[in-house]
């Protein structure tokens, strides 16, 4: 008597180990090596590419605010000339102005230059040369003899002030420029300040140069946060340039993967009818032979190679079934014949093919299956693949006098399932990947004296895909193997209920039909009494 089935524990397959981490590691130290060959070509240690895109943004920066410093000189000199001379003021403004003019046209010719090593070299020292001359100017107009005047005292510091915060911000993405530009004028402040020999004047002093350190330093934080900016887009768009170049080479990769599955299936498709048009004859020549229907042999012998043949060519032919059943699943061209099947029939059928060969082998096959299991809807042909091979595996690595279960049942989620359980030799865990690829081979069937040509698996594996169930594998050595294959619930048949609505009647009603005729019949008024109303 059969008993019930038992739930089938579904394992995950192990993972194949990560190749990534070995490219990652490959690629942070190029982008090292990279680095440092850069820095060493640099003037300011970082890479050449951001000492340029630095330098850019420099001379954008000081495009874009020529207006507010023009403003800012412009306005210095009017209340210099106010305040105390005119003349001095005036000569000190056109020449600030002019060499204001020299900076923003430097930096216009430096934005339509294509960029390069030596040109950015050469406009760097440029670039601080003529901010050291902008500092100098600056201090030209900001020393006055100090005295005790506090109103001088506090406009002086106050304009040193102003003028550094915005060479400063100016200059933030060139920091020798910076301080080329501010350090005059802090020292000449300062020692402006200390030669008052006060002590209100050697604390300005003080405040002048803790000033001057103050923006300096956020100068150095701004060009970090820039650099920094910088090296997160250059990494982005590297990351973005090999993601392009993997995309190219996976296309074209796939393009000749693609083109090689093709003149794959070409090949095999012509192939076939050429191996199986000698391999008929072979076939029937051989059954002739070993069957002796012409008469018997004169050597007994013949007749033994008559049968090795026959049974060598029906090999070949199951073999070459397989690859081109295979070929077909990877080309996507294997059509499923879907129709109503019981698994349980199918398994029972396949085990009374396969019982004599277990037989003779010592081996018992127990049935286990649950009663009253619905059909499902399948290819019968491809199930009953399936189960072949997996029940002809089990019967292969199983030693004489062991035992295989099959098993059908319900799986959890309301669909059905398929055990075949044996006690072989079992696979090592690592093995189990290898067994399910095509032409793969574990270290036991190479051992074994029945050897395949690893294609039983893999095709059974591709056909319960096509189904869209699961294939799960587990084995433990010199324990036994498990094969379990389930069937989704939306494959499985279960009865319907009657419908709540009549059915029309086969035959329509013979008066309803001829009233119906009555009234779509024309009615048509005699010749004689046309004209006459009635």
């Amino acid at each position: 008597m059969s008993k019930p089935a038992e739930k089938p524990e579904v394992v995950q397959l192990p993972a194949e180990a990560p190749v990534a981490s070995a490219v990652n590691t490959r690629r942070v130290a190029a982008q090292r090596v990279r680095e440092a060959r850069d820095r060493l070509t640099s003037t300011s240690g970082t890479r050449p590419a951001f000492d340029t895109e630095l330098l850019r943004q420099y001379a954008q920066t000081r495009v874009s605010a020529s207006f507010v410093v023009m403003l800012l000189v412009v306005a210095t000199g009017v209340l210099f000339g106010l305040w105390k001379y005119a003349v001095p003021a005036a000569v000190w403004t056109v020449g600030m102005l002019c060499i204001h003019a020299a900076i923003i046209r430097n930096c216009k010719r430096f934005l339509s230059e294509p960029p390069t090593l030596a040109a950015t070299r050469k406009w760097q020292t440029r670039f601080v040369l003529l901010d050291l001359l902008y500092g100098l100017s600056w201090t030209a107009i900001l020393i006055h003899p100090a005295g005790l005047d506090v109103v001088s005292n506090t406009m002086m510091m106050f304009l040193m002030l102003l003028v550094i915060a915005v060479s400063s911000m100016l200059a933030a993405t060139l920091p020798i420029a910076a301080v080329a530009a501010t350090a005059p004028v802090t020292a000449a402040i300062a020692l402006n300040f200390v030669m008052g020999g006060t002590f209100d004047n050697y604390a300005l002093a003080l405040l002048a140069v803790a000033a001057e350190c103050y923006f300096a330093l956020l100068a150095h934080q701004l060009h970090s946060t820039t650099l920094e900016t910088i090296e997160a887009r250059a990494e982005k768009d590297a990351l973005i340039g090999e993601l392009e170049q993997a995309k190219a080479i996976s296309d074209e990769a796939r393009h000749r993967a693609e083109s090689a599955n093709v003149a794959k299936s070409r090949f095999l498709a012509q192939m076939s009818h050429e191996l199986r048009t000698p391999l008929n004859a072979i076939l029937g020549f051989s059954e002739v032979m070993k069957s002796e229907i012409f008469g018997a042999h004169a050597v007994p012998v013949y007749k033994e190679y008559s049968a090795d043949i026959h049974n060598s060519g029906v090999h070949l032919l199951n073999l070459i079934n397989e690859i081109l059943d295979l070929s077909r699943i990877e080309a996507g061209r294997y059509e499923l014949n879907e129709e109503a099947v019981s698994l349980v029939h199918v398994v029972a059928d396949c085990h009374h093919l396969l019982k004599l060969r277990a037989t003779s082998r010592g081996i018992t096959i127990h049935e286990v299956f649950e009663h009253g299991m619905p059909r499902i809807w399948g290819d019968e042909r491809a199930t009953r693949q399936v189960v072949l091979n997996l029940i002809s595996n089990s019967i292969k690595f199983t030693p004489p006098g062991g035992d295989i279960w099959l098993k059908v049942g319900w799986t959890a989620s309301g669909g059905q399932y398929l055990s075949v359980k044996d006690t072989g030799s079992g696979i090592a865990e690592d093995e189990i990947p290898i067994v399910l690829a095509s032409f793969g081979q574990g270290s036991n069937s190479i051992k074994s004296a029945e050897q395949g040509a690893g294609l039983g698996l893999p095709i059974a594996k591709s056909l319960i895909d096509m189904h869209g169930g699961t294939f799960t594998l587990k084995s433990k050595l010199r324990i036994g193997t498990e094969v379990i294959v389930t069937f989704p619930p939306e494959r499985v048949m279960s009865a319907l209920a009657p419908m709540a609505e009549e059915a029309p009647p086969l035959q329509p009603d013979p008066i309803v039909t001829a009233a119906v005729e009555d009234k779509r019949r024309p009615r048509h008024k005699p010749i004689m009494s046309a004209g006459t109303g009635l």
